[in-house]
């Protein structure tokens, strides 16, 4: 399981990484009113993109719920972060273990 000091390890080691990491998959959890909830999603810049989910200008499913950056990987590009994606959203072992299950 990842901690706040991994999170924090991630994002100096990204800003510090900028010119040469273009792109990020991260995973997004929720907990309201005891139902935990996750979301995968694609990135350039980590902070801006949960800070929109969390404004309610991300994506639709996220509207409503404050979410809370549990886990990040970077890739050189765009393709490899959304095949990443796509490989993310369909592993519901790791999905179960991120929200606690």
């Amino acid at each position: 399981m990842w901690s706040n000091d991994s999170f924090a390890s991630i994002r100096n080691s990204v800003h510090a990484d900028a010119r040469r990491v273009s792109s990020f998959v991260y995973v997004l959890r929720s907990v309201d009113g005891g139902t935990t909830k996750t979301y995968v999603g694609w990135t350039n810049d980590l902070d801006r993109r949960l800070q929109a989910h969390n404004d309610g200008s991300g994506a639709r499913a996220t509207r409503g719920r404050v979410w809370e950056l549990v886990y990040a990987e970077r890739y050189v590009n765009r393709g490899e972060a959304m095949s990443r994606e796509w490989h993310l959203k369909r592993d519901r072992s790791l999905r179960a273990q991120l929200r606690g299950d």
